[in-house]
C-alpha cells in the first residue's frame, strides 16, 4: 500500500509553517544579517527558506524528503544563497558545511529536534545564536531551572554554553497538517564553547537514574570515574554548598561544571 501524502508527512515529523506573520516574527527575532551564513534543517517547501535566503550571505537548506526536492529547487536556486542538502539530520556532518554556518533558524522536525539543537552546539563552534520552532514541551526542557520539573540533560547542556528561553508559543493553526501538539519558538545565544565531552558524560550519568542521589547514580555507570566516585562525588557536593545526597535536578549547568572540575582534580 503507497502512503499518502499527509501520512508520510506525519511519520517524518513534517508539520509546513504556513502562518506569514509568524514567518515574520521568525525573521525579526533571528535578525539576520548580510554576512550571516544561516544553518534551516527541515526546509520544506521553502517558505522559511526564501526569507532567509532575502537576508542572509548563504543558506544551507538540510531536507530529508526528496519529494520536496522540485519545488524547493524551484523556489530556491534562483536566489544564487542557497545549498540544499537532501540528507537525514542526524547524519548530517555539520562541521563539513562550508561556508560554516553561525546561525541557526529552523522550523524543526519535531522528533529529531533535542538531538539537532544539541549537535550543533557540539559541532558548530562558531554557530552564535537559535532560533527554532519546536514541541513545547521540548522548549521547555531547554529553558528550565534546576529544581523543576521539566529539567534534565538537555537544560543542563545546552544552557553549559548557551542562555536558553522559550521566545513565544505558537498556535496550532500556524502549520499544515495541524499538528497534535503544541510548539514554541525556542532562542539561544551562544556565551562559551561546547562543554568538554568528559562533561558531557557526567551531566548524562548524574541524570541516568533520576530517583538516585547524583553520587549513587555516578557509581552506577557503566564506565566511572574509579571505584570510590561515590565517596569523591559527595565530597564535591558539600564543598559545593549542596547535602551529600544531592539529586541531580538539584544542580544548575555551572554547579555541574564545578563538580566536573572537582572530580578531575
Amino acid at each position: 500500500m503507497v502512503s499518502t501524502p499527509s501520512a508520510r508527512q506525519r511519520k517524518l515529523g513534517q508539520n509546513f509553517l504556513i502562518d506569514h506573520n509568524i514567518l515574520d516574527v521568525i525573521e525579526r527575532l533571528a535578525e539576520l544579517r548580510d554576512s550571516d551564513i544561516v544553518l534551516e534543517i527541515g526546509g520544506g517547501l521553502g517558505v522559511l527558506s526564501q526569507r532567509l535566503a532575502a537576508r542572509a550571505k548563504h543558506v544551507h537548506v538540510v531536507e530529508l524528503d526528496r519529494r520536496l526536492q522540485a519545488p524547493l529547487r524551484e523556489a530556491l536556486e534562483p536566489t544564487g544563497k542557497v545549498t540544499l542538502h537532501f540528507a537525514d539530520a542526524l547524519k548530517v556532518d555539520f562541521a563539513a558545511l562550508e561556508p560554516p554556518p553561525d546561525k541557526i533558524v529552523a522550523n524543526l522536525p519535531y522528533g529529531i529536534a533535542a538531538t539537532v539543537i544539541l549537535r550543533t552546539i557540539d559541532e558548530l563552534p562558531g554557530a552564535r545564536a537559535w532560533v527554532v520552532m519546536v514541541q513545547r514541551e521540548v522548549g521547555e526542557r531547554f529553558a528550565a531551572s534546576a529544581g523543576s520539573a521539566a529539567y534534565g540533560v538537555p537544560s543542563v547542556l545546552s544552557q553549559l554554553s548557551c542562555e536558553v528561553k522559550v521566545l513565544r508559543p505558537i498556535s496550532r493553526r500556524a502549520f499544515r497538517p495541524v499538528p497534535n501538539v503544541d510548539s514554541v519558538l525556542l532562542g539561544l545565544q551562544r556565551v562559551r564553547l561546547a562543554a568538554d565531552p568528559e562533561l558531557r558524560r557526567l551531566v548524562h550519568a548524574a541524570f541516568a537514574h533520576r530517583r538516585k542521589a547524583l553520587a549513587g547514580s555516578l557509581a552506577l555507570a557503566p564506565s566511572g570515574w574509579g571505584p570510590d566516585i561515590r565517596e569523591r562525588a559527595r565530597a564535591a557536593l558539600v564543598e559545593l554548598g549542596h547535602p551529600a545526597d544531592e539529586r541531580a535536578e538539584r544542580l544548575a549547568p555551572d554547579e555541574f561544571r564545578a563538580l566536573w572540575r572537582r572530580l578531575a582534580r
